[in-house]
């Protein structure tokens, strides 16, 4: 067993030294996030590209890039949160507010098994009808039918939640996600998606995710669940009305709390990894993050994206800064009151912008394992460029996917198209588990995308748009108020 011990920093370095970023690379320095942010604002797009790329390959090797069969389950769209960058979610009177039933849920993961998927990502709003009997029957159902489909559900708002509306016992709230978890965990729940991560910046989390928990309760969820010994990932949204230094603050808060579960519960090596890299995943050891993943803020269908663009005419005229890099620090300790237009100019991210923010969250995070890419929000040929800007794995054939889709996104691939993209990059395409461990490499002739002999005709089917006649025969799940440990 190798003890974990952080990296080393060099401060006195310049972020674009190339000295420093081959250590990095190489997995021997770290990043400061004086550093991050010198690297996301200032380094030039092919350096970040450069060393990204190193870093990836250091860690995964030249050849296998990945991608999972899973399907995006979202359970309920009520929510009692009130996020402005939403355009999923219903108070619940809607004529579209929906609670799936169990056998509804049953069919999608039969679906998904017919294809040979491995894992359902489940999520949904912060649902406070639903007891936490409603979650146990249904995982102990989903671990009885499918039992080599593992169970990526639940993020930390959503047990945040659990902890209000159940109210479980223990004198911290450690101690009350643990109790929540440990039941969960026990009827079948394997891992924790990073779905709710945001930007952990309080002054950014307050304005665009009210009603949502906060970078605390966020990272004490999944350190609870680290120390149950399950795997989880982490999430940024960025590209909106936070500053630069909100986007390194956030990963350094990751990156942080990493260090901490590997610590704290132990890390190990697997046979062959490169010089002791700590990062590299050992089943049997302590639970921790395994991979990354950050996107775009999309705009359309929701409040958020009709505030008015940076710069706006009165920007120019004035010369004035993005609000949000006025009140972004290092360290999270920015507040609104330090300009009077935060959080009233919005400044979307493009693809440029995107590969910049992935490129630096590899050379930032050196203890997470993966970085995925997000083509799901910034189309099929950016998703594979992300490839050589520090991403590992391609995420999801995205069988259903229900929340993005809903502000505008409908990017929609299947596993040929996926593979295609892998492979003219010039990697060879494998799928792979929940723990990234690779079920299949792509190698010969019946390989997904080289069974294809005609791509002109070859079209991708949604399989997750349903009907408004559909919507409205789902049941919605109600229960008494004495039903409920705690509903308020």
């Amino acid at each position: 067993m190798t003890i974990y011990r952080p990296l080393p920093e060099y401060p006195h370095l310049s972020a674009t030294d190339t000295g420093l970023l081959s250590a990095i690379a190489r997995g021997e320095a770290r990043l400061t996030p004086e550093q991050g942010l010198e690297l996301l604002t200032a380094a030039p797009l092919h350096t970040l590209g450069r060393f990204s790329d190193a870093m990836c390959r250091s860690k995964h090797g030249d050849d296998i890039r990945t991608y999972v069969i899973d399907r995006n389950i979202n359970y309920t769209n009520i929510c009692t949160a009130k996020c402005i960058f939403c355009a999923f979610k219903r108070a619940g009177h809607e004529h579209d507010a929906y609670t799936l039933e169990h056998e509804e849920l049953y069919e999608k993961v039969q679906e998904l098994s017919d294809i040979g998927g491995t894992q359902i990502l489940m999520q949904g709003g912060m649902n406070p009808h639903l007891p936490l009997d409603w979650y146990l029957e249904l995982l102990n159902g989903l671990r009885e039918r499918f039992p080599h489909v593992n169970v990526h559900g639940f993020s930390p708002p959503e047990l945040i939640e659990f902890v209000n509306f159940f109210d479980p016992p223990g004198s911290s709230l450690l101690e009350q996600v643990r109790w929540v978890l440990v039941r969960l965990k026990e009827a079948g729940m394997g891992s924790l998606p990073g779905g709710g991560g945001e930007i952990f910046a309080p002054a950014v989390r307050t304005k665009i995710g009210l009603g949502k928990c906060d970078m605390e309760a966020w990272l004490t969820v999944m350190y609870a669940a680290h120390s149950l010994g399950m795997f989880t990932s982490a999430s940024m949204m960025y590209g909106h009305i936070e500053g630069y230094a909100d986007r390194i603050h956030h990963m350094w808060a990751v990156r942080e709390w990493q260090d901490k579960a590997l610590m704290d519960f132990g890390s190990g090596e697997v046979p062959g990894s490169i010089k002791g890299d700590p990062t590299v995943k050992n089943p049997e050891t302590g639970g921790h993050y395994l991979g990354f993943i950050s996107w775009p803020f999309q705009p359309d269908n929701t409040a958020l994206g009709r505030v008015p663009h940076y710069p706006t005419p009165e920007d120019l005229e004035s010369g004035v800064s993005f609000p949000g890099d006025v009140v972004a620090k290092l360290d999270g300790s920015g507040t609104k009151d330090m300009d009077p237009n935060f959080g009233r100019r919005l400044r979307l991210s493009g693809s440029t912008e995107y590969l910049r923010t992935q490129a630096v969250s590899r050379l930032m995070l050196d203890n997470i394992y993966s970085i995925g890419s997000s083509w799901v929000t910034m189309g099929p040929h950016i998703g594979q460029t992300a490839l050589f800007y520090g991403a590992n794995d391609m995420g999801s054939v995205m069988m259903e996917e229900n929340v993005v889709s809903s502000a505008g996104t409908t990017y929609c691939l299947d596993e040929a198209v996926l593979c295609r993209l892998i492979r003219d990059a010039g990697f060879t395409p494998g799928q792979r588990d929940s723990k990234y461990d690779v079920i299949t490499t792509h190698t010969t002739k019946d390989s997904p995308d080289l069974k294809v002999t005609d791509w002109s005709a070859h079209r991708t089917q949604r399989l997750h748009i349903q009907n408004e006649a559909e919507t409205s025969e789902r049941v919605e799940v109600t229960v008494g108020k004495s039903d409920l440990q705690k509903t308020e």
